[in-house]
């Protein structure tokens, strides 16, 4: 159990058929909602805080029916990064359906303003979760998840893989590529298919695999109501952790600080800088399938590169 503001709550995720089965399982009695606000949440699902009759208050996100496996997916993947002990997450407590919408119910947690050491923190943090032990994430291969989730509200494929190369290819930027392939033609699919096929020209098999975040840029991670870094709306996997690094750089966000103290702990592969833009072409590329072709220029430049 776990203490929170004026009672007591389940540390369980529970799966509910309903917000208010939710509650009353949560806090074990009757709990109702006495005010809902809305809140930023992010591009994919509507956010609240809910205000309850108890004198707490929880955060819900919500969605469709039809979009329901996303809370799954995010229960599971929250519960992944937590069970390392390694950067703050928030608690999941339920997810479910209600009349017509699917949503999930977690932790409240007020931003503050980073602390002087945030960046260092974030940084050996994230070194920490990609040294942890990834045995119980993968029972069928080194790389990928035992069950396949999203990325953003686009599938994630994670089909469990030997070879960081081979899934990286597989799984990443294939599927993307198949989605995509009614903005290009004939020749430049066939570039598209040499990169494919001559990935082991750039990308390297780790010494060990990390569990990754997965959805690293700066909209997923916050400073938390003591000042300390947290980890929010993960698509985790397991791979090689310069995935992970590579996406921090992609929008930008991420102070001088953070890569420091992160290189400094893990160490450095001399290249990097040349795999960086391959690994964030599966990124693109989802962004392409997901938000359209503001995105395509960007792209055709990675895929110019590499081929």
């Amino acid at each position: 159990m776990i203490g929170v503001g004026m009672g007591t709550i389940s540390d369980k995720v529970l799966v509910c058929s309903s917000l208010k089965e939710a509650l009353i399982s949560v806090y074990g009695k009757d709990v109702s909602v006495e005010k809902k606000q809305a809140v930023h949440g992010g591009d994919a699902n509507d956010a609240y805080k809910l205000c309850l009759s108890n004198g707490e208050a929880l955060f819900l996100k919500s969605n469709s029916i039809s979009n329901a496996d996303l809370f799954r997916a995010e229960a599971e993947g929250v519960g992944a990064l937590m069970s390392t002990g390694t950067i703050r997450v928030p608690h999941i407590y339920a997810y479910g359906k209600d009349d017509g919408y699917s949503f999930i119910l977690m932790e409240l947690i007020e931003r503050s303003v980073p602390k002087k050491d945030f960046w260092e923190k974030l940084g050996t943090g994230l070194v920490a979760m990609h040294k942890a032990d990834t045995s119980s994430f993968v029972t069928d291969g080194k790389y990928g998840l035992d069950k396949d989730n999203y990325i953003g509200t686009g599938k994630q494929k994670n089909t469990p893989n030997s070879s960081w190369i081979e899934f990286f290819s597989e799984c990443r930027l294939r599927p993307q590529f198949e989605l995509a392939s009614r903005y290009f033609d004939g020749s430049f699919i066939r570039k598209i298919n040499w990169i494919l096929d001559n990935l082991d020209r750039f990308l390297f098999e780790p010494e060990k695999p990390s569990l990754l975040h997965g959805d690293l840029w700066a909209g997923n991670f916050m400073s938390d109501e003591t000042g300390q870094p947290m980890l929010i709306d993960p698509a985790v996997y397991v791979g090689c952790s310069e995935a992970d690094i590579a996406m921090t750089e992609l929008f930008g966000g991420f102070d001088r600080k953070f890569y420091d103290a992160y290189f400094k702990a893990m160490g450095a592969i001399p290249g990097y800088e040349d795999r960086r833009d391959l690994y964030n072409l599966y990124h693109l590329t989802n962004h392409l399938n997901l938000f359209g072709s503001s995105y395509l220029s960007a792209v055709v430049r990675t895929i110019e590169k590499y081929s």
